[in-house]
């Protein structure tokens, strides 16, 4: 398994990581209880951390050098692939390994992958996670635009590739119709929650543990970035505020060496503009198991993107009773069910979202409503039925795989 540019291990709502990393960890972890051997290769962004990492029962994570060991942009990754490459196969040489098929995240592996297939001559199965095009429809500046190099790359791995997954047909649809992608070579399959860690809780408990008031709770989760919509719930929270309205907002995600300049800097400048400093918490980013205590003591999670491929963090929340407000935008428009398990508003709709906030807030009975179908919702959604899905479609390529799907737990 190929997942370049960010490493399953990293702690979450950093600039490079999100739900991506969540989706190769429990993968991973699922498909090695299964009986497959998985080694995820990543690029060392670190130098102190071990070579190899135990992920699970028969995974791990391999982390190799390519580049200067350290945090890239993204792009600049790309002219450090070939080495990354001869780093997997010299692994792969040196342990007598044989792979029998390469399982590629984010358009950066499909790239690596495709250079592995011609060494090795096994199948490639790409699951991209997000899709250059789409995100420069939903982009607010130039700045935010996906370079050319991408979109280039991307319709060459989108032809080449054995099997493509798509988490929604939301992705599906672009596939087709933006990269001219082979239909039959599509996999549709939604991402998964841990439904044994992300559970309903005892809110007042919750809400002790973290030391919050009787005050409304809002909760935001995710990589602090323009396309993550900040700027709209904030406008939306002085509008409520405005009215009278108390409330408090956690935002979990960020990171401490967060340029002075940089989005969370812009984001806390509007914050003093707008009278809400003592409204607004920046918790940081938090581990997985940490994250649930947040679900659970939240009167509402917010999703206001601008774009989102699948919008990990509302299932999440849903799993622990959370209702969601989310933009309809991308795959949230499938991952939310609106008016069952939340609501969608349109994105930048400072005035609806506040609207939503405020009627959700009020109803104590329909926040129960909501929070118990999307629980219910959430569990259609476990990692072993995901893992599944994904060792059919390697036993599709790979004939060795199919055995493996004895042992699916989807349904125990």
């Amino acid at each position: 398994m190929l997942s370049v540019h960010t490493c399953p291990l990293a702690a979450l709502g950093g600039k490079e990581t999100g739900g991506m990393n969540v989706y190769v960890r429990e993968l991973s972890r699922e498909l090695g209880r299964m009986g497959v051997e998985v080694d995820v290769f990543t690029r060392s962004q670190n130098p102190s951390i071990p070579r190899v990492v135990p992920l699970g029962e028969r995974a791990r994570v391999v982390h190799l050098a390519a580049g200067p060991e350290a945090p890239m942009p993204r792009a600049e990754i790309h002219a450090h692939l070939d080495e990354f490459v001869d780093g997997v196969d010299a692994w792969r040489l040196t342990r007598g390994a044989e792979y029998d098929l390469i399982h590629a995240h984010y358009w950066l592996s499909g790239v690596a992958a495709l250079a592995l297939r011609e060494r090795w001559s096994v199948p490639v199965l790409q699951m991209f996670h997000t899709l250059g095009r789409l995100k420069n429809r939903a982009a607010r500046s130039l700045g935010e635009l996906e370079p050319v190099l991408r979109l280039r790359e991307e319709t060459r791995i989108v032809g080449a590739s054995d099997r493509i997954v798509a988490a929604n047909v939301v992705e599906r649809a672009e596939l087709l119709r933006a990269y001219a992608a082979h239909a039959p070579r599509i996999a549709t399959i939604p991402c998964g929650v841990d439904t044994a860690r992300f559970t309903p809780g005892d809110r007042a408990a919750a809400r002790a543990a973290l030391s919050l008031d009787e005050r409304p709770v809002l909760l935001w989760v995710g990589r602090i970035a323009p396309i993550k919509g900040l700027d709209t719930l904030l406008d939306a929270i002085a509008r409520l505020r405005a009215g009278g309205a108390a409330l408090t907002l956690l935002i979990v995600g960020g990171e401490a060496d967060e340029p002075e300049n940089g989005h969370e800097a812009e984001l806390r400048e509007r914050i003093e503009r707008l009278g809400l400093g003592a409204a607004v918490r920046f918790v940081g980013p938090l581990p997985q198991d940490v994250l649930p205590t947040y679900y659970v003591a939240a009167d509402v999670t917010v999703l206001p993107s601008y774009y989102e491929s699948f919008g990990m963090v509302a299932l999440e929340a849903m799993a622990c009773g959370s209702p969601v407000i989310a933009s309809r935008v991308g795959g949230l428009v499938t991952t939310v069910r609106d008016g069952v398990t939340g609501f969608l508003v349109s994105e930048s709709d400072v005035e609806a979202l506040a609207d939503r906030i405020a009627t959700l807030v009020a109803d104590t009975d329909l926040r129960w409503r909501i929070g118990r179908e999307g629980v219910r919702w959430a569990a259609q959604h476990r990692w072993p039925c995901v893992a599944e899905a994904i060792c059919r479609e390697y036993a599709s390529l790979e004939p060795g795989a199919t055995p493996h799907l004895a042992a699916a737990r989807c349904y125990d």
